[in-house]
């Protein structure tokens, strides 16, 4: 085992070094990580970035493209053979169709890779050609990247802080009443670990439909070829006063760790450890709708987050690196179109606010980092309303449940984000002020001229920040 470890060890750092001397020469290669949390549209993110990076009519602040430097972009096949490729063409086909709909989730990895022929600026200008950038967009689940936590955690305490979390939440009440009644010291049954692994995926499920962020072990969501192994048939529980070695608590302690030597540490291994940029997407809208705890799951989720990207305090992620690490990390709070674009200030204030607190919380320091608010593809217009004899701003657009012209006030978002931050931090139950309504709306249906990707809000300052340095 130890000289496997050493072996893969040195293997993964000459691969690493080979790969570094060969994008330096030759052609440059950005690996770019795309993950989203409960519900933040990933799939949207991605097609919409990238219909509008060939096609960069509505990109302006792209420094690049500002400055003419960008001859062309192009897709060509993924690097990774092993890997699906991100269904590109049927997720811009169905937001551009006759009836657009929201393209399906995707479940599982995926990657697609956009190339891009760009002249060199500055001093460089006028002494080389042309060069060739790739850009190699991972898509994963949100809650792949949270189980890096687990890393660090032992069963007991895994247990210990998940029914702490669960305590409060309404939707946990039927596995917590569950686990209460458990005697994890009796010998192992087979059909009682199913049945409370059962219950516990059924939380998850309702968890992530509410709005909670932290659905963690991720695979049990979306189990694949997983399902029914004993691999995701474990769960948190009491732990019992005595535990005899062929136990029901031992059992789950052996499945826990498996878990993590089975299925997150070769994810990461395989996959994290080539990111050089990172984008996290957070339905924060959503997060405000659902209440203060929900919110201050979000905060919490954040800084978990963060420490997953800051190597060195886990054996595991140091020897897994060696030495690369991700560059910059966006927090995109999503569906900004449910907003009046006045209101857009605010929301970003609020998500800056957080990843502050997050970076606080993790003691972060390392990549460079920002939040801001964006919209991946726009689904509304905004117009003025009239609401209890005022005049409002709001946003109308094509409700996905009938399909009718709506518009929308959620509300104000507050000035000041500590009007948001502070009830959640001290566990209130609700907002002592109006409470933020939201309507689902499916996408608008549009017409695009040549040379012109669909309309979003910011996804060219997301470009920038993200790619805009090595281009």
């Amino acid at each position: 085992m130890v000289i496997s470890t050493i072996t893969d060890g040195i293997t993964r750092g000459v691969e690493s070094a080979v790969a570094s001397v060969n994008e330096t020469l030759f052609e440059p290669v950005i690996r770019m990580g795309v993950t989203g949390l409960s519900r933040a549209g990933k799939t949207v993110f991605i097609t919409g970035l990238v219909a509008n990076l060939l096609d960069r009519g509505r990109m302006p602040q792209l420094r690049a493209e500002a400055d003419g430097r960008i001859e062309a972009v192009f897709l060509q096949p993924q690097p990774d053979d092993t890997l699906p490729r991100f269904d590109y063409e049927t997720h811009l086909a169905a937001l551009t169709g006759d009836d657009p709909r929201w393209p399906a989730s995707t479940r599982s990895i995926s990657e697609l890779r956009l190339s891009f022929r760009v002249r060199p600026a500055g001093f460089f200008a006028g002494l080389s050609g042309p060069r060739t950038v790739h850009l190699d967009i991972i898509d994963y689940p949100g809650e792949w990247l949270l189980d890096l936590a687990l890393l660090e955690k032992s069963y007991t305490q895994w247990s210990e802080d998940t029914l702490t979390r669960l305590q409060k939440r309404s939707v946990a009440q039927d596995y917590m009443a569950t686990a209460r009644a458990e005697d994890a010291s009796l010998p192992l049954d087979e059909g009682r670990a199913q049945a409370l692994a059962a219950r516990f995926t059924g939380y998850l499920t309702a968890a992530r439909h509410a709005g909670w962020s932290d659905c963690t072990p991720g695979r049990f969501l979306l189990p694949g070829d997983l399902a029914g192994s004993p691999v995701l048939t474990f769960a948190p529980l009491p732990k019992p006063a005595s535990i005899p070695r062929n136990s029901l608590w031992r059992e789950m302690e052996r499945r826990y760790e498996a878990y993590k030597s089975r299925v997150v540490k070769p994810f990461f291994r395989d996959h994290f450890a080539r990111i050089d940029r990172q984008v996290v997407l957070v339905d924060a809208l959503g997060a405000i709708h659902a209440g203060p705890q929900a919110l201050e799951d979000l905060r919490r989720t954040m800084a978990d987050i963060l420490k997953t990207f800051r190597p060195g305090r886990n054996n595991f992620l140091t020897e897994l690196l060696l030495g690369h690490r991700v560059e910059r990390i966006l927090f995109a709070a999503t569906m900004a179109d449910h907003l009046h674009h006045s209101q857009h200030p605010r929301l970003t204030a609020i998500m800056q606010a957080m990843l502050r607190e997050a970076r606080d919380r993790a003691a972060f320091a390392g990549a460079l980092t920002t939040a801001m608010s964006l919209s991946s593809v726009r689904a509304t217009v905004e117009e003025t309303v009239q609401r209890g004899g005022e005049t409002v701003e709001a946003v109308r657009g094509r409700l996905l449940a009938t399909g009718k012209q709506a518009a929308m006030y959620p509300g104000e978002l507050p000035a000041d984000p500590a009007r948001l931050l502070s009830p959640a931090r001290e566990g209130a139950d609700r907002w002592l002020a109006e409470e933020f309504a939201l309507m689902q709306f499916a996408p608008a249906r549009i017409s695009l001229k040549p040379g012109e990707g669909p309309p979003h809000i910011r996804l060219d300052r997301a470009a920038e920040f993200l790619i805009g340095d090595r281009l």
